[in-house]
């Protein structure tokens, strides 16, 4: 895939590294060209130093054959409209934004654009790691208002059926995995010890269903 990469700052540069690992042809623009110093020195791929709100440098860049774009500087109104510009003038297929500033989140919202607040996202990912280990989160969709969280049935909750755990809002069963084997569970499904359940869930739906598992089920 043909991909423009407007910043190269810490986020950027690890983005264009990723994809350039997974064999992806990268476009990187920046306003500095020492920002392009942050790259591996196994990097390959386009340089291109000036403003990505000019024309001319977009041109530069190849926009016109672009496949995505992502705009992760750390200014909120040039990835928007640099994101804008991609989609509305070019017709770029896939466009990503960077959201710097939370309070700017219905602006991005306001324009359609796919972002990542990367600040609202960090900090929900690091109030959940303090706390209890046995519930952790393995996808993130949009900014984190809906995971894909996976925990194991504890010896106190063996035994019951799948419905006594989940009598909290903002949860739902998407799979149970036992020995090895994943299955669709029912309601009804008798849990056992070490049973893996995958949830989705909201942040406060997993939080009620942390409280849940922790307390007995004669409680």
């Amino acid at each position: 895939m043909k991909i423009i990469v407007v910043g190269c700052g810490r986020l950027g540069s690890e983005l264009i590294y990723r994809l350039f690992q997974h064999g992806h042809e990268i476009t990187v623009v920046d306003v500095k060209p020492s920002a392009f110093d942050k790259l591996p020195p196994d990097f390959i791929g386009r340089l291109n130093e000036g403003d990505a709100m000019n024309q001319e440098v977009l041109h530069r860049a190849g926009i016109e054959q672009a496949e995505a774009l992502a705009a992760v500087t750390s200014s909120d109104a040039i990835n928007l409209v640099i994101g804008h510009i991609a989609s509305q003038i070019y017709h770029v297929p896939k466009i990503v934004a960077r959201n710097f500033e939370p309070n700017c989140c219905s602006i991005f919202d306001c324009f359609g654009m796919q972002m990542i607040a990367s600040s609202s996202w960090g900090a929900q990912r690091l109030e959940e790691m303090l706390y209890q280990s046995d519930v952790r989160s393995v996808f993130s969709a949009g900014n984190g208002e809906v995971e894909i969280y996976e925990l194991t049935i504890s010896a106190m909750w063996a035994g019951h059926p799948l419905i006594d755990i989940l009598t909290v809002d903002g949860c739902i069963v998407a799979a149970l995995t036992r020995a090895g084997r994943a299955i669709l569970p029912q309601n009804d499904t008798i849990l056992g010890v070490g049973d893996i359940i995958h949830v989705s869930a909201t942040f406060e739906g997993i939080d009620a269903l942390r409280y849940k598992l922790g307390v007995s089920p004669k409680e």
